[in-house]
């Protein structure tokens, strides 16, 4: 009964609350800059260049922090890996060829209640009632969100909305993998790690479709090339960092919550972009932060 009171009084940090902010910043700025990078590349194309770039780019910190890596937990990295970074990587590009960028974000907001449904069932992962219910009122409120989009397109767009989900699913994952089985290890050595053993799959995958080609000739090829380069430089290399800091200082609930303010970021880009934001949209994001209150509370 103590051990169950100090979890539901637990004190989050303030790092841990600006990198909360820091993250939900780079990831809703993810969708738009996924949508950039389409112009010119296809879905394989996008998702090798994100995932190669961000490999050479953690190549010096893995060969700093080698002799930190355990490599007796090297299931669990490579589960980071293709959980965390990989799949998700091809899946948000294939899943935005129909979908817009701000119904991707909006989607992403599942995160939360796949690592505590995960969590729970294969992890033994404590949770508090407000936890719960912080998370169910961020989900009711990503809810809103999506059913007030283009109603005409959802069955159309439903196989490219379970991609999307899918990717959720695996970042559910990764979030209870990231606590249960490397809580212990840093989070450099475990970004660096992850990304050496998904680059050269995803490099191979890169040179063998024809993306030389398209950054040479396609009109926007080099534009989109640089949307890709931010995309990985800070969406991935160092909101990576980031995540996994996080969710070594507090828990994969409170870490996954970025996933409710991310879709606010994502909707904000999309109206910039000239995507269409109703009213109920904003009564969604109103409950997506009063979930994160109530899951502190």
């Amino acid at each position: 009964m103590k051990q169950k009171s100090v979890l539901i009084s637990e004190s989050i940090p303030l790092l841990a609350w600006v990198l909360l902010g820091l993250l939900s910043l780079t990831w809703g700025s993810s969708y738009i800059l996924i949508k950039k990078g389409l112009i010119a590349f296809s879905p394989q194309q996008l998702a090798g260049l994100r995932i190669s770039l961000s490999f050479v780019a953690f190549v010096p910190v893995f060969l700093l922090n080698f002799k930190k890596v355990d490599w007796s937990k090297w299931k669990a990295l490579v589960t980071v890996g293709l959980a965390g970074s990989f799949l998700p990587a091809f899946l948000y590009a294939k899943a935005q060829t129909e979908l817009s960028s701000s119904v991707t974000g909006v989607l992403s907001a599942l995160v939360p209640l796949f690592t505590l449904l995960l969590g729970i069932t294969f992890f033994t992962l404590p949770s508090s009632k407000g936890k719960i219910i912080g998370v169910l009122i961020g989900f009711i409120g990503a809810s809103f969100l999506v059913f007030t989009e283009d109603s005409s397109k959802g069955s159309e767009n439903l196989i490219y909305g379970f991609l999307v989900v899918l990717a959720t699913f695996l970042y559910g994952l990764t979030n209870n993998v990231l606590k249960a089985k490397l809580q212990d290890v840093s989070s450099v050595a475990i970004s660096s790690t992850s990304f050496m053993i998904i680059g050269i799959p995803a490099l191979i995958i890169l040179f063998s479709s024809d993306f030389t080609t398209v950054l040479r000739t396609h009109e926007h090829g080099w534009a989109s090339f640089g949307y890709i380069c931010i995309l990985s430089l800070f969406g991935t290399v160092m909101a990576t960092l980031f995540y996994f800091k996080l969710i070594r200082i507090t828990n994969p609930i409170f870490g996954s919550m970025v996933s409710y303010l991310v879709p606010v970021v994502a909707l904000f880009w999309g109206f910039v972009d000239g995507e269409t934001i109703f009213f109920l949209q904003i009564i969604g994001m109103i409950l997506i932060l009063f979930g994160i209150y109530i899951s502190r509370k």
